[in-house]
């Protein structure tokens, strides 16, 4: 080779790209055509910016050493990696390619994985992953799960430091889930994408349970049951598109602020719909989602995880064209209580946005704890107290509207002034006590209404007292645990000024190796 012309070398690169580009076995490449998949190079193409793509490490092949392989060596081996432009800004990226060895994992795969992982971090850009595996390579034995273990490790560097999303638009099983567990976001194709421990069999012939792929491990499953997915599409091109959607909220990495967008959304429009939005009934719901829409820039807001813990709300929105991350109770479900499922899917959401430095907006109308014994054995108590946790630690700015209720221990939970939320607004609708009146009444005038002539009617007087006196935002606002008590129509102008105000928000913390959350 040394000695031919400099024509016959580009000849050979030429071929070698061709051979590169095309390793995938035609009967597998078919499969996955009829399976309605995308090539992993394609999924790269309509993630990134046309044109915009530089891969990496295109020639590494598996080594010959490889049990029972060294006759099939395709270039690349089973990933494609490298690098390029979403919005713009540059992300590195890895595809698993299912028509190579089933996209099992090996030796040199997760060496060219670790790589632009490595990259990513040195050079602070998010990372996104495209699975789609059969797992770990058999004929590699030890060799292809320390492989694994060398991603997961690197997953666990990166966390808080870079963006990582990773898109299942295939099968993701056994040691291979615990990468997409650990990165920030999680999104599934619906029909297409599954991910498991063990698989369907092996269930069967453990517990005697019969279950399908989907029903096991489908996008349906993680997004409504195990909370595994953040987000579902139906096909896997939406899918990438919610991607990009979604890294438009997101900074390059830790040091950086999100991405600013002029908004074509005036800062001071105000909405006379929001005064009249709450009922006149406390026990009357309301979708919370319906305030947040009429807030936010545009109304547009991506939620994440909407079908696990409905009860609460997360997703990202802009305000004046700053990102945000935004909580709010949904009266709509369970009355908004907090409970098990809803404590935790909040407290990812608000320490991701803390990561990231994404300002967070709560919006508050919580009766409390969800009660019984499902809750108190489940550990309500623990898992309540991430949500706590995460709130307390974050050091992003915070902003607080109570549009009705905030009762007991919850209203402290949800981003109270009490654990340093930097401006607190509430609604004349607004509720901020122990308990509700009823409640209230029924313990504390307990022995006098025993003792009344008319219960009935020593109640509805004691009840419109406490209903007088704590009731309403008034004498939180006294102590000042409540900054401003506005119009619900002027709430988006308020929160757009507040959010300029602590935009550059420093806060000094205790010197320590790292907090210790009741995981």
């Amino acid at each position: 080779m040394n000695h031919e012309t400099t024509e016959a070398k580009l000849a050979w690169l030429a071929e070698l790209n061709e051979q590169a580009l095309h390793a995938g076995a035609e009967k597998a490449v078919a499969r996955q055509r009829e399976r309605g998949k995308l090539l992993a190079r394609e999924r790269i193409e309509k993630l990134l910016d046309p044109g915009s793509f530089v891969e990496l490490d295109r020639f590494v092949r598996h080594r010959e050493t490889e049990f029972g392989m060294s006759d099939n060596r395709p270039w690349g081996d089973a990933v494609v990696t490298g690098y390029g432009l979403v919005l713009g800004r540059k992300v590195f990226v890895f595809s698993q390619d299912f028509t190579v060895f089933g996209g099992s994992l090996s030796e040199v795969f997760a060496e060219k994985v670790c790589k632009v992982m490595d990259m990513a971090v040195r050079y602070g850009c998010p990372i996104i992953g495209i699975n789609d595996s059969g797992g770990a390579r058999i004929q590699e034995g030890v060799v292809s799960l320390a492989g694994y273990a060398e991603i997961f490790w690197r997953n666990v560097q990166a966390s808080g430091v870079i963006p990582q999303i990773s898109l299942v638009l295939g099968p993701c099983a056994g040691g291979a889930v615990y990468s997409p567990a650990i990165t920030d976001f999680t999104l599934m194709a619906e029909g297409s994408s599954y991910m498991f421990i063990t698989g369907p069999d092996v269930v069967k012939t453990v517990t005697g349970e019969e279950v399908s792929f989907e029903d096991l491990g489908g996008a349906k499953a993680h997004s409504t049951k195990s909370g595994v997915a953040h987000f579902t599409a139906p096909d896997e091109a939406s899918c990438i598109e919610d991607a990009r959607y979604l890294l438009s909220f997101l900074p390059q990495n830790n040091l950086e602020s999100p991405p600013y967008a002029a908004p074509s959304d005036p800062v001071d429009r105000e909405d006379a719909s929001l005064d009249t939005l709450i009922p006149d009934s406390p026990n009357k719901p309301y979708d919370m989602k319906q305030v947040i829409g009429r807030i936010v820039d545009d109304g547009d807001f991506l939620e994440v995880q909407p079908h696990l813990a409905e009860n609460i709300v997360c997703g990202f929105a802009r305000l004046g064209g700053h990102a945000i991350g935004v909580v709010g109770n949904q009266p709509a479900a369970l009355a908004g209580v907090l409970d098990i499922d809803a404590s935790v899917k909040a407290a990812r959401f608000v320490r991701t946005c803390d990561a990231f430095n994404i300002p967070l907006v709560t919006f508050v109308d919580v009766p409390g704890f969800l009660p019984g014994t499902a809750q108190e054995w489940g550990g309500i108590i623990r898992h309540g107290a991430k949500l706590l946790y995460a709130f307390a630690e974050a050091t992003v700015p915070k902003l607080t509207v109570i549009t009705r209720k905030a009762y007991g221990g919850a209203y402290d939970v949800m981003s109270s002034k009490h654990i340093r939320a930097d401006l607190n607004l509430a609604w004349p609708t607004a509720e901020v006590a122990v308990m509700g009146p009823e409640g209230a009444v029924n313990i504390v005038f307990r022995r006098e209404l025993e003792a009344a002539g008319d219960p009935a009617a020593r109640r509805a007087e004691l009840i419109a007292d406490y209903k007088e006196r704590f009731a309403n935002p008034y004498t939180a606002a006294e102590r000042g645990y409540v900054d401003e008590v506005i119009e619900p129509r002027r709430t988006r102008p308020v929160l757009i000024s507040a959010l300029e105000l602590t935009l550059t928000k420093r806060v000094e913390t205790p010197r320590r190796k790292h907090g210790n959350i009741p995981l």
